[in-house]
C-alpha cells in the first residue's frame, strides 16, 4: 500500500506526524503480540491436556459402564454453565465458572449402593468436556487476535513506516530542489536586473558627457 503525499511542506509535516505515531505505538503492538503469543502456547498446551483427559474420562467411563451394566447415565445432565471473562492484551476471553447439574431423583434403597459413584463420575466426566471446549473457544479467540497483531506489526514495519520515511525523504529533497532553483532564478535575475541598470547608468553618463561637449 503506497503512502499518498502531496510536495509541499503540509504534506510533509502530515507524514512526520504519521511517522512518530506509527513509531510511537509500534513497541506497544509489539508487546501485545507477543504477550498474545505465549498465551496461545499456554493455552493450547491447556486444552490438549483437557482433551487427553476427556479421552481417558470416556475410557474409564466405558469399564466403568461395562462393569455397570445396571446403570443408566441419563441420571444426570447438564443443567446450566457459568461462563466468565478475563482480558488477555486487552482481549476479552472466556473463562468456566460454575457447571450446574441435575440429577433425576433415585432411590438409594432400590439401586446398587454404587450409583452415587456414578453420577459423580458423569460430572466429572461432563466438567472436563466442557473445559476442553471453553478451552478451544479461548485459543480460537487468541490465535485471531494474535493474527491480527501479528498483521498490523508487519503492516507498520514493513509498509507504513518505511513508506512514511521514503515519502518525508522525497518531499525534502523536491523542496531543496525548488528552494535551490528559486535561489538560482532569483540571482539570475538580479543579475540581469543590476546588468540593465549598469546600462541605463552608462547610457546616462554618456548622454551627460555629449551635452557637456556642446
Amino acid at each position: 500500500m503506497a503512502v499518498k503525499f502531496q510536495y509541499n511542506k503540509t504534506s510533509l509535516q502530515r507524514q512526520k506526524k504519521d511517522l512518530q505515531l506509527r513509531e510511537r505505538i509500534l513497541p506497544t503492538i509489539k508487546s501485545k503480540e507477543s504477550a498474545l503469543r505465549l498465551e496461545v502456547r499456554r493455552v493450547k498446551k491447556e486444552v490438549e491436556d483437557l482433551e487427553a483427559r476427556v479421552e481417558q474420562s470416556i475410557e474409564n467411563f466405558d469399564t466403568m459402564t461395562a462393569l455397570w451394566s445396571e446403570f443408566d447415565p441419563s441420571l444426570v445432565r447438564v443443567e446450566d454453565v457459568h461462563l466468565e471473562t478475563r482480558k488477555v492484551a486487552g482481549i476479552p476471553v472466556p473463562v468456566l465458572g460454575e457447571v450446574d447439574f441435575e440429577v433425576r431423583p433415585f432411590s438409594l434403597l432400590n439401586t446398587p449402593s454404587w450409583y452415587m459413584e456414578g453420577t459423580q463420575l458423569i460430572k466429572d466426566l461432563a466438567t472436563v468436556g466442557i473445559q476442553a471446549e471453553v478451552g478451544r473457544l479461548e485459543l480460537d479467540i487468541l490465535q485471531h487476535a494474535r493474527r491480527k497483531t501479528t498483521q498490523k506489526v508487519n503492516l507498520f514495519e514493513k509498509v507504513q513506516i518505511p513508506g512514511l520515511k521514503e515519502a518525508i525523504l522525497k518531499i525534502k529533497r523536491y523542496l531543496e530542489d525548488e528552494e535551490s532553483l528559486s535561489k538560482a532564478s532569483q540571482k539570475i535575475m538580479r543579475a540581469h536586473l543590476d546588468e540593465e541598470k549598469e546600462k541605463r547608468r552608462n547610457a546616462m553618463e554618456a548622454e551627460s558627457e555629449k551635452e557637456a561637449i556642446v
